[in-house]
């Protein structure tokens, strides 16, 4: 069996490297997507799901080059569910609230801001105006 997860959003942190004990380097970063859409009682609702994403090998070295906080990206990769649950990782935060996080191991990272988009909180997408299409 296989699956695959595709998620599109914004870096909420800079990316974090290091290296296995093998030597292996691995990039971790939060990834953050936010769906918007009006309730059933008419007001807007804002829903901000984050993801935590691994790389490994020359994956995680190109991404901790290129990417910083605000990149806008689009992640390929599979779930990793906890050991424990076999579900999402579950963590008390700091009010005591439970809140979970969903792990993925990525096999791939496309890049979708430019570098000086990456500075904006929510990076607008480059889009080509009809002069910039070359047919």
């Amino acid at each position: 069996m296989y699956h695959t997860i595709i998620i599109a959003g914004n870096l909420g942190r800079d990316p974090e490297m290091r290296y296995t004990p093998g030597g292996q380097a691995v990039t971790n970063f939060s990834v953050a997507t936010t769906r918007q859409y009006t309730g059933s009682d008419g007001q807007q609702v804002k829903e901000t799901i984050w993801f935590r994403i691994s790389a490994w090998g020359k994956l995680a070295e190109t991404c901790n080059t290129y990417l910083k906080k605000g990149s806008k990206v689009l992640v390929e990769g599979r779930l990793v569910p906890d050991l424990a649950t076999g579900g999402p990782r579950l963590w008390t935060a700091q009010d005591g609230s439970t809140r979970a996080s969903f792990e993925v191991s990525a096999n791939t990272v496309r890049f979708l801001s430019s570098r000086d988009e990456a500075t904006a909180e929510y990076p607008q997408s480059a889009i080509a105006e009809d002069e910039d299409i070359p047919f």
